[in-house]
């Protein structure tokens, strides 16, 4: 018995140690683990107490190589969800929520976050009618943020109902006549020839890349557009 329990202790102790730093749950698990590099790992839950006026709030989720990924949420110190925020490659990317401290729904938004290991990315853009209908698609440069993109709803946290809409393209409003406000910085590609677009823009000569090409021409010294970048500490207000 005393083998056995020297034996456990040995492996628990051989298990911790591939971590710098760690917290252990009441449930026994690890958490907010830190891995030898310095990089955060796994299970992460986070409390900030209350500060100069500003409410406090708790919020958990998944880290890899020290970038959220997944899906985290945000609570009140009384327990109350106020957000629930999807991640890629440590940017909001997909549909993200915002609740009151009553817990009522205040604002849904949309976001798309770029792969770091590509300069650029080819989008499709959809009838605002209809949402299953590709009506062009842009070229983007890889600026390392997340954009605004998709449906923006705001509601009535009380009733339930939707106030207002908007639609982003990367970044840019879209209006009912379908064009984007504001837009430096996107180029819309000629969707005539029915090509089908891809992520990948490694051929130099392809009609694709001559557009960027033409982007980087047309833009070059001009004032990059600051976007939010999808980084945490900064959670809206309600």
């Amino acid at each position: 018995m005393r083998f056995l329990t020297i034996l456990l202790l040995f492996i628990s102790i051989n298990g911790f140690s591939q971590w710098k730093d760690f917290k252990i749950s009441v449930k026994g698990d690890t958490l907010n683990r830190v891995d030898m590099k310095g990089r955060k790992q796994g299970p992460w839950a986070v409390h900030v107490d209350e500060l100069r006026g500003e409410r406090g709030y708790e919020e958990e989720g998944y880290y890899e190589d020290d970038q959220k990924t997944g899906t985290w949420k945000k609570f009140s110190l009384e327990g109350v969800k106020i957000a629930e925020e999807n991640y890629t490659w440590g940017k909001l990317n997909g549909k993200q929520q915002y609740f009151t401290y009553n817990g009522g729904l205040l604002r849904e938004e949309g976001w798309r976050a770029m792969d770091p290991k590509i300069a650029f990315d080819t989008v499709a853009i959809y009838d605002l009618k209809d949402a299953s209908k590709v009506v062009n698609w842009i070229v983007v440069k890889n600026e390392g943020v997340s954009m605004k993109h998709g449906r923006w709803n705001y509601y009535d946290p009380r009733e339930g109902t939707v106030e207002a809409t908007e639609y982003y393209a990367m970044g840019k409003l879209r209006t009912e006549g379908d064009d984007m406000v504001d837009e430096e910085g996107i180029r819309p590609i000629d969707i005539s020839k029915k090509k089908a677009a891809t992520d990948s823009l490694s051929k130099a000569n392809s009609p694709t890349m001559q557009v960027i090409k033409k982007y980087e021409k047309d833009n070059s010294g001009k004032k990059k557009i600051k976007v939010r970048d999808g980084q945490t500490g900064n959670l809206p207000k309600p």
